[in-house]
């Protein structure tokens, strides 16, 4: 009976002694790894001179051409003199200036002054000038009408012609021609000025616009020739006197600001 107490110890030992060192062999568990975190979305760079602008004009731009204010423009002017009668043709070119106001929505008072080279037949060539007042209507977002009245005349036109009778050498006091028909060699003078003027405007921004104008103009111009002579008794200038009439179209292209 001792003896199988003995041996049921011993057993019970023998177990305990072989759990404790396979509690001691097993390794300790490993710490979870910590749940990764998602990154913040990337935000976009904040453009601080707003949103772009297009290169096309926006209906903003279009409009702040309609509201009054100050305009300014240039441009160059091609086109043709015809001589009524008599007088010399000439072809023109040269450049356009263009100052004015815009009055309202539909309505501007624009003025306009040309200094065009001209040349024609009979080796002609000279300068023609005018200035000129244009109330203007805006009939449409590109279309204008103007119409325009002021002066304009002619510096030259020197021509190889023959010099009309009576000669400044054969004058006692001055002379009027009764026509142009014989027109003089040259003509320096100045007169009255009219216009008609279509223009198709395209805006290119806040400040700018281009566009075309088809003119069409009348002048009567007074041209005076001095003989070099003075008169015996009143001892003024000697000279001959000239009436040119002429109807003209020019095409220009300008560019306004404002």
């Amino acid at each position: 009976m001792k003896l199988r107490q003995i041996l049921f110890a011993s057993a019970l030992a023998a177990n305990a002694l072989a759990a404790g060192s396979l509690r001691a062999e097993s390794p300790a568990p490993t710490a979870l790894p910590p749940a990764s975190v998602p990154a913040p979305p990337i935000q976009p760079a904040v453009d601080d001179d707003g949103p772009p602008r297009l290169s096309l004009p926006t209906d903003s731009d279009r409009a702040v051409w309609k509201k009054p204010g100050f305009r300014f423009g240039l441009g160059l002017a091609y086109g043709r003199l015809f001589g009524i009668n008599g007088p010399p043709n000439a072809q023109l070119i040269g450049p356009t200036i263009r100052v004015g106001i815009r009055l309202d929505e539909r309505w501007s008072l624009m003025g306009s002054f040309q200094y065009l080279y001209a040349t024609g037949t009979a080796g002609t060539r000279g300068l023609r000038y005018a200035g000129t007042i244009e109330p203007t209507w805006h009939a449409s977002e590109h279309l204008n009408l103007g119409v325009g009245i002021g002066f304009g005349g002619l510096i030259g036109p020197i021509s190889n012609r023959p010099d009309p009778k009576p000669l400044g050498d054969t004058l006692d006091s001055s002379y009027t021609f009764p026509d142009a028909r014989s027109p003089l060699q040259s003509c320096d003078g100045v007169g009255v000025t009219g216009l008609l003027r279509a223009e198709w405007m395209v805006v290119l921004g806040p400040r700018s616009s281009t566009g075309l104008a088809l003119e069409t103009e009348g002048q009567w111009t007074g041209c005076v020739d001095d003989t070099g002579n003075l008169d015996p008794d009143t001892a003024t200038p000697i000279v001959r006197r000239q009436w040119w009439a002429h109807f003209g179209t020019s095409l220009a292209w300008v560019i306004l600001w404002r």
